[in-house]
């Protein structure tokens, strides 16, 4: 959603964007050196040197709001060459058909794996299950993600899907107490479980905290290989209306407090949305000070 903080300024992903930052991001998308979105989303993050704390390009970022920029109005991007944008009722590939019912002890069901989606099919998998099984639908996730297939031997338990973090929630930005200067400086150091999917027909008690545990060590492992840095926490937020959070706090995340019921940039008020608890789960033990204190944010973090 577009924060407006004055006029002819707009937030996008985490960065301001004036009004001449726009025209130069029209400038990209009309010149024909940049072809395709993802050309255009590097040249944007080449001009506005846009870039993680390892150096490399935040070009899903940089994709994410360009997105929101055209849907906003803003600007007019190329038509995607590849893209996977279904709606709700759309028909879906027979992958993701609803299968048997699984039901056992979590003893039984043994060894369970998280499988990253790096394949063009498994994403296009994740995508569907999650358009088709998860209340909130697909969306792109937002900048730095991974994303998880839950597989016993080769079948798919679950999916889950972790991205930029939030850019302010109160509940949460008091538990941590940093400063807004500090928040901006080191919020790629949170992580969003933005998605967790059981699939339906799943039913094992304990499973989904079993889950949770393992992927939080996961992210731990797999977060730096790609992005260069190590994140110091998890959150997600859960709609209370719709769950209780057991197998987060089973998995010992932190209830820290909850939303206010605005969308996450919404400095005006302007949309109401369900109001959902926040939970957290340290992935380093000495966090606060990581994202509080003085020093270098990747040393600290490391």
């Amino acid at each position: 959603m577009r924060k407006v903080i004055e006029t002819s300024v707009y937030r996008y992903c985490g960065r301001l964007f004036t009004e001449s930052d726009m025209e130069v991001i029209r400038q990209v998308i009309a010149s024909t050196e940049h072809p395709t979105r993802a050309a255009i989303a590097r040249a944007v993050c080449s001009a506005f040197a846009w870039v993680r704390p390892n150096g490399l390009l935040k070009d899903m970022s940089a994709r994410v709001a360009l997105l929101r920029m055209e849907r906003d109005g803003l600007l007019t991007l190329p038509a995607p060459t590849h893209s996977y944008t279904p709606a709700r009722g759309a028909a879906f590939t027979a992958a993701c058909d609803p299968q048997l019912e699984l039901r056992c002890s979590i003893q039984e069901i043994g060894a369970i794996v998280l499988c990253q989606v790096t394949s063009r099919a498994d994403s296009r998998l994740w995508n569907e299950l999650i358009d088709r099984y998860h209340y909130l639908g697909y969306r792109p996730l937002p900048g730095a993600q991974l994303r998880y297939l839950v597989k016993h031997e080769e079948r798919i338990l679950g999916a889950l899907g972790f991205g930029a973090a939030a850019w302010k929630v109160a509940a949460r930005d008091s538990f941590i107490g940093w400063t807004s200067e500090q928040r901006a400086e080191r919020l790629h150091l949170v992580v969003n479980n933005a998605r967790f999917l059981m699939l339906p027909w799943i039913h094992v008690p304990n499973l989904a905290s079993r889950i949770l545990s393992l992927a939080a060590k996961q992210v731990f492992r797999d977060w730096p290989k790609l992005y260069g840095y190590q994140p110091v926490l998890l959150e997600t937020f859960v709609d209370q209306e719709r769950y209780a959070g057991t197998c987060y706090k089973a998995a010992n995340w932190a209830h820290v407090g909850q939303t206010k019921g605005r969308g996450k940039l919404d400095r005006y008020h302007q949309k109401a949305i369900p109001i959902k608890h926040v939970y957290l789960y340290p992935l380093n033990r000495r966090f606060k000070h990581v994202l509080t204190e003085r020093g270098d944010v990747n040393a600290l973090g490391s």
